[in-house]
C-alpha cells in the first residue's frame, strides 16, 4: 500500500493531555490569590471572547478557499484552535477546582500562612523577600512561589524571628524570618 494512503497523526491526540494539577498533589487543594484567581479568569474571558472567534473566522475563510492541504491559513488556524481550546480546558478546570484565598483577610498575625510576604535573611545577612502564593501564580521575578515549594515549606507555620532550615542541593540553609505580612 502507497505511503500516501496511510494516516498520519496531526498531534490532535487527546491523550497528550496531562491531566496532573501543575505540581500539586492528587489530593490537594488548588489555592490561589484573589490576584492569581482574576488573572487566569481574565485569560480565559480572552481566549474565549476574542482569540478563538478570530481564528474561527480565518478558518472557516481558508477552508473555503479549496485545497486544504496546502492552505497555510487553514493548517495553522486548526493547530491554533486545538492549543487554545487546550488551554480553555485547563484553565476552566483550574478554576473550577480552585479555592481562593485573601491574604488580606487573615487576622494580624506574625506566622506563615499562604499568601503570606516573606522577608528572609540567610547567613550572609543576604535578604530576600517572597510572596507563597498557588502554583498557577508562580513568577520568580516577582519573588512569587508556590506554597507547594521547598521554601514555601520551609516557612509555613514559622513565625517572624524563626531560623527555618531549607534543604538546598548544596547543603542545609539557614533562614531567619526578618518580616511576615499579609498584603
Amino acid at each position: 500500500m502507497s505511503k500516501a494512503f496511510t494516516k498520519e497523526s496531526d498531534g490532535d491526540d487527546e491523550e497528550d493531555l496531562p491531566e496532573d494539577m501543575g505540581g500539586l498533589p492528587a489530593t490537594a487543594k488548588n489555592y490561589m490569590t484573589p490576584e492569581g484567581f482574576e488573572r487566569l479568569r481574565d485569560e480565559l474571558n480572552r481566549l474565549m471572547r476574542k482569540e478563538r472567534p478570530e481564528v474561527v473566522k480565518v478558518v472557516t475563510w481558508a477552508a473555503g478557499n479549496g485545497d486544504r492541504s496546502e492552505n497555510g491559513d487553514y493548517i495553522y488556524g486548526k493547530k491554533r484552535l486545538r492549543e487554545i481550546d487546550r488551554r480553555v480546558r485547563y484553565l476552566s478546570k483550574r478554576l473550577a477546582n480552585a479555592e481562593v484565598v485573601n491574604p488580606a483577610q487573615r487576622a494580624k498575625t506574625d506566622q506563615v500562612f499562604f499568601g503570606a510576604t516573606v522577608t528572609t535573611a540567610n547567613a550572609d545577612n543576604k535578604e530576600r523577600t517572597l510572596k507563597i502564593v498557588g502554583v498557577d501564580e508562580v513568577d520568580l521575578a516577582k519573588g512569587h512561589v508556590s506554597w507547594i515549594s521547598p521554601i514555601a515549606k520551609a516557612l509555613m507555620r514559622a513565625h517572624e524571628g524563626d531560623v527555618v532550615n531549607l534543604r538546598t542541593p548544596t547543603g542545609l540553609e539557614e533562614l531567619e524570618i526578618v518580616k511576615v505580612r499579609y498584603v
